[in-house]
């Protein structure tokens, strides 16, 4: 059995591989990371399932279709584990380039419930909060 500091290190793990999907538009991806039956949440949608979770992720990055390079960021993490499951919180921000230098163009937190499945942490719910914003 892994020891605590071990699993909020793989947790971690999947927060960080979460923006690293996110970013590279790798959606199927990114929605992998989540239980077959989980939710996501945000500010424009929530969708429920992994195919589900795909095709709005696609949906939401293809409104700013084309975008400049972007790159989410997170912080601030609070890992609250209990077993094989775990509530973390945690801050992020978005940015990007701009014809001025890289900008910040958003950031909130986010709430997770995650579960440890077949020796993975998935999230179950994931809940984006977006509160700061250039628009």
């Amino acid at each position: 059995m892994a020891s605590v500091l071990g699993e909020k290190d793989a947790i971690r793990e999947v927060l960080a591989e979460y923006c690293f999907r996110l970013d590279a538009d790798r959606f199927e991806e990114l929605a992998a990371l989540l239980t077959a039956d989980g939710t996501w949440e945000t500010a424009f949608g929530t969708a429920g399932g992994r195919a589900e979770i795909a095709r709005l992720a696609r949906r939401l990055a293809e409104r700013r279709a084309p975008r400049p390079r972007q790159v989410h960021c997170v912080t601030n993490i609070v890992n609250r584990l209990a077993g094989m499951r775990a509530n973390v919180a945690s801050n992020w921000l978005l940015i990007e380039n701009a014809s001025d230098g890289p900008r910040i163009v958003a950031g909130g937190g986010y709430a997770d419930e995650m579960v440890k499945k077949g020796g993975a942490w998935l999230f179950r719910h994931r809940r984006i909060d977006r509160f700061i914003t250039d628009a």
